[in-house]
């Protein structure tokens, strides 16, 4: 699994640009991609087979779901995130 350090943040300038096409992320545009990605791996299936059987969800699962919300999170509290947010080289694999 590889993460990339993302460059920018709070640092940066705040003033907003947009792309051509005039999309400008937002945190909850984010928060979309994040659970697209967590409906993926197929969670909502293993949490509702915790909760009828009370079998653990796979310890693989819930270590990439954790790192997907904190991806999410910290990508969301960047001051202009990335237009390319959704690209795999920020997601855990």
């Amino acid at each position: 699994m590889k993460f990339t350090v993302i460059q920018g943040g709070l640092a940066e300038d705040m003033a907003p640009v947009e792309r051509e096409s005039g999309f400008l992320p937002g945190p909850q545009d984010v928060l979309k991609e994040a659970e697209r990605r967590i409906g993926a791996t197929g969670y909502e299936k293993w949490r509702n087979r915790e909760v009828v059987t009370g079998l653990p969800v796979p310890r693989d699962v819930q270590y990439v779901v954790m790192q997907i919300h904190y991806v999410a999170e910290a990508i969301s509290r960047l001051s202009r995130i990335p237009a390319d947010f959704r690209s795999d080289i920020y997601w855990p694999a």
